[in-house]
């Protein structure tokens, strides 16, 4: 330390001139006059380059802490930064999670089938008469023969009757019938309806479909059974006077608790030409034909892509940076204070006056 020097000097001054011949000691004022002195002079009263670099070296010592403090506060404020980001993309990590988890994406998969499970066709005719039913394959249907007059079945169908979901009063009468069902073959159901009169404004029959025919048959309330399709399940219709081309395809939706089957559909109209004389065309003939669309039955999943593991080590990094940061500061606000103190310390003991 520069004062050791100083001091060893002040006792040789002591030693060898502080007395004089009368053995008193000299005043502070020679005494600073000594210590003036004691620094060596060149000729051209310029001092040392030794003693300079002595002198100097307090102001240079206390600049170096002075720019160490400064980067330790940039430190601390690049750190606070990188923990304000790491806080930020803990928050927007949870938050993509929770919006993820509520709302899933839909996963659209198409099935190619040989044959599906006979769909059952529930028609309301009211007052119309169900003249013919039959199956036939590859697209062909033979032409007509005495039109509006009863044909041979072979088709499977039953009648249920029922009190609707919607108005308890009114009695259903339903015509279930069996659907096709080898649709590579390219099977379709050709129906033929005919009405005497109607007090409608509007001549049409309406018409149901559910997912399996055999769920009708097995059920042991068949009545409790369409009320409870008529609840689920959407109406159609079709006019008479018309032939009606209906092409179905299945469509299951698995969502996260339940599963649940749904028929889409696309429809042609033709205009029936009435060749029948004038006196049998008061009765009202309706067509219809129903068949598959495609092959492929359509699965839609919803599928939550919120990945907890991703998201819980995404958590751990964060976490694990934001721990290290605080350790950080902590020692770094500690050495600040050491610093602080030691600054202090060499600062009262260079102003203490020297005995």
């Amino acid at each position: 330390m520069p004062r050791t020097g100083s001091r060893s000097s002040y006792q040789q001054f002591n030693d060898d001139d502080y007395y004089d011949d009368e053995g008193n000691g000299q005043s502070q004022d020679s005494f600073d006059e000594a210590e003036e002195d004691l620094v060596p002079v060149e000729s051209d009263g310029n001092v040392t380059r030794g003693d300079n670099m002595n002198l100097n070296s307090p102001p240079m010592r206390f600049s170096k802490t002075c720019v160490k403090n400064v980067f330790t506060v940039l430190l601390i404020f690049i750190y606070l930064l990188l923990t304000a980001v790491a806080i930020f993309l803990a928050y927007q990590t949870i938050s993509d999670f929770l919006n993820k988890l509520h709302q899933p994406v839909m996963s659209v998969n198409y099935k190619e089938v040989d044959s599906f499970s006979p769909p059952g066709i529930a028609l309301f005719p009211d007052n119309a008469e169900l003249l013919s039913c039959k199956h036939h394959y590859h697209h062909y249907i033979p032409p007509l023969v005495d039109p509006g007059t009863p044909h041979e079945r072979d088709c499977e169908f039953t009648e249920v009757t029922y009190f609707g979901p919607f108005s308890a009063q009114k009695k259903k009468r339903a015509v279930v019938v069996r659907g096709p069902s080898d649709v590579k073959n390219k099977e379709l159901i050709f129906m033929q309806f005919s009405q005497n009169e109607t007090h409608e404004d509007f001549s049409a029959i309406s018409y149901m479909l559910f997912a399996k025919f055999s769920d009708l048959i097995e059920s042991a309330n068949k009545s409790d059974f369409m009320r409870d399709c008529e609840r689920n399940y959407s109406m159609w219709t079709f006019s008479g006077g018309f032939r009606t081309w209906v092409k179905m395809s299945l469509v299951k939706t698995s969502g996260r608790n339940n599963e649940a089957t749904e028929f889409r559909q696309e429809s042609g109209v033709v205009k029936f030409n009435d060749k029948r004389q004038e006196s049998e065309q008061t009765d009202q003939l309706f067509f219809v034909v129903f068949e598959w669309r495609d092959p492929y039955m359509q699965e839609i999943r919803l599928i939550v892509t919120a990945n907890p593991w991703s998201s819980v080590g995404i958590l751990c990094a964060v976490f694990m940076a934001l721990f290290k940061a605080a350790n950080f500061v902590k020692l770094t606000i500690q050495w600040i204070i050491k610093m602080r103190k030691r600054h202090l310390k060499h600062k009262v003991r260079e102003l203490n006056p020297i005995s």
